[in-house]
């Protein structure tokens, strides 16, 4: 008798122990959310203040810092425009360079274009309805890490459609 009523007492011992388990995950889970919630936004503060030091070491943001080598005006203005709204056709980009410059040639954007494309900083692609152009992954991530966003690449997409978009300026 004695072996039976240690082994029920064990047993309730056990659904005790496994209800406070699940009481304590039930009342530590708003924790967790808001653990979840300040690392993003200690991560958006980090990304921020990085912005803010670029912004006071260099007198502004632009893609010049993750691609130097880019000294053309237009070739600049192109990736600019590029990182500011992902892939584009020859006539957005054209629109996109004379917003930012006062002045831009289709031909010469084409000629730029394929100047880029040739150093890889920008990518084209062949759809139904012609070629599209976009930046590399490479310049992507080197953007990214200016930005002191090291995922942005995983999450352009997201970012672009939450309309915070980089500037590029």
């Amino acid at each position: 008798m004695a072996g039976e009523d240690i082994r029920k007492d064990l047993r309730e011992l056990r659904e005790q122990i496994e209800a406070l388990r699940e009481a304590f995950s039930r009342v530590t889970q708003p924790y967790t959310e808001l653990a979840g919630a300040l690392e993003r936004l200690q991560d958006f503060s980090r990304g921020y203040l990085r912005i803010m030091d670029l912004v006071q070491r260099y007198g502004g943001v632009s893609p010049d810092l993750a691609v130097p080598g880019v000294k053309d005006d237009i070739s600049r203005h192109i990736v600019a425009a590029l990182l500011d709204r992902g892939e584009r056709n020859i006539s957005q980009i054209t629109e996109a360079v004379k917003g930012r410059r006062g002045t831009a040639s289709r031909r010469i954007v084409r000629e730029r274009l394929a100047d880029l494309e040739r150093e890889g900083i920008v990518v084209a692609t062949r759809g139904l309805h012609g070629r599209t152009f976009r930046v590399s992954d490479d310049v992507r991530a080197r953007w990214s890490q200016v930005l002191g966003f090291p995922k942005y690449g995983d999450r352009a997409e997201n970012v672009r459609t939450q309309g915070g978009g980089t500037n590029g300026r």
